[in-house]
């Protein structure tokens, strides 16, 4: 098995497959002119509902002649599809997503239609180089159930539950007809149902214990979440190894950290004025806490928790650090008062090496590396130096060379 590193097209903007095939013109084929060398660029495709709808035809025992012409149209620009981002289901761009992106929740029947829409849509996309032996393999990421909260009823996650079950049965069946094996995976973050290794090994024993669900359902390992959740990339991919959940994807994403306990009061207050240009209105921006007791807190957002400190007399008094969930560039260290988790990305990426090259794999992983840098377009103005399409292969050509580096 080798590895595909692609990067995520949630970052552009637009939900019909006009828009799609406008972005993959405008900006997916500009990174791949920015990158060295002809091998054709993989991408992680975003198609919200709509896009969905119109690409999925009449199921997958036919091939639909739109997806067959989208395909053709990549390949054609050196763009290859390997998995799909099925997360958020609707416009990602709207002026205010923050807890719409967990809707609808994996016990609404509209989930289940839209991911089984998008695994009859990546089978006609993959192409051959996705292959594992003999079988094509496609991913396609999704959202932990739902967002955590009081109002979630035992009916609602028995609902759910459901609703995943009958999806791997789906993709068992697809499978069978196709030859090509597709695999959802959940991607835990902090605030919902799913947000630790806990709750995603929890879930797998009581709603998913069968080798037909763990064929076909999987967990998607977001970098950035975990370093929220202060789970250390080591115990999260072991975790999943012990208790048998295979990783589909891995999403290769870089947090905000404060670490409050290097500096100095006048330097606290300047970094908490630096966190406050990443307090913007799009996008939720959860915040773990690590407090001096040893206890962790998880705030909902970070301009609540700005809110909060502000009236302090020591802003940050009795916090270590925080990790903010804000995906910036993969390849910043640090800027100003303030740094970034990307020693958990060296971290995992030198995991995935040394288990592909262990003669007794730790975990089992597909093999399938997606940047997820969404949030370009809200980062602060001075983060934002040069055109969109050279950023992301910037990121691209920064992984590509940090993971050759450890071989």
């Amino acid at each position: 098995m080798s590895f595909t590193i692609g990067y995520c097209t949630n970052i552009h903007a637009g939900v019909d497959r006009a828009a799609i095939r406008e972005n993959l013109q405008k900006y997916s084929t500009a990174v791949y002119q920015n990158l060295t060398g002809d091998q054709p660029l993989p991408i992680g495709l975003w198609l919200p509902a709509k896009a969905a709808g119109e690409l999925a035809g009449n199921g997958p025992e036919t091939s639909n002649p739109e997806t067959t012409e989208l395909k053709q149209f990549m390949a054609s620009r050196h763009l290859e599809a390997y998995t799909i981002n099925g997360f958020p289901y609707d416009n990602f761009h709207q002026p205010v997503v923050k807890h719409g992106v967990y809707e609808p929740a994996w016990w609404d029947d509209r989930r289940l239609t839209y991911t089984k829409q998008l695994a009859c849509i990546l089978i006609d996309l993959l192409p051959d180089s996705q292959t594992t032996g003999t079988q094509r393999l496609g991913t396609i990421s999704t959202l932990p159930i739902g967002w955590r909260s009081s109002a979630v009823t035992a009916k609602q996650l028995e609902d759910a539950g459901k609703n995943l079950r009958s999806l791997a049965d789906f993709l068992q069946s697809l499978e069978s007809r196709t030859g090509s094996r597709i695999v959802v995976a959940l991607e835990p973050e902090p605030g919902c149902l799913l947000e630790t290794t806990k709750d995603v090994k929890d879930w797998f024993e009581t709603q998913l214990p069968d080798a037909v669900h763990r064929r076909h359902l999987s967990v998607c390992h977001d970098i950035c979440h975990s370093a929220v959740m202060m789970e250390s990339q080591t115990s999260v991919l072991n975790g999943y190894g012990e208790a048998g959940i295979e990783i589909g994807k891995v999403q290769v994403s870089n947090a905000v950290v404060a670490d409050w306990d290097s500096m100095a009061m006048g330097r606290r207050r300047e970094a908490i004025e630096q966190l406050a240009e990443f307090a913007e209105d799009r996008y939720l921006h959860q915040t773990g806490c690590e407090k001096a007791d040893g206890s962790f807190e998880l705030v909902e957002d970070l301009p609540a928790l700005l809110r909060r400190v502000r009236s302090k007399g020591d802003p940050v008094d009795g916090d270590l650090r925080w990790v903010v969930h804000f995906h910036v560039p993969i390849f910043l260290e640090r800027f100003g008062h303030l740094s970034t988790s990307q020693a958990d990305v060296y971290e995992c990426i030198e995991l995935l090496q040394k288990n592909e090259s262990a003669s007794s794999k730790t975990f089992h992983f597909s093999g399938h590396i997606e940047i997820e840098t969404y949030a370009w377009s809200v980062l602060p103005p001075a983060m934002r130096k040069r055109e969109l399409a050279q950023d992301i292969a910037a990121e691209i050509g920064w992984l590509r060379k940090e993971m050759a580096a450890q071989l």
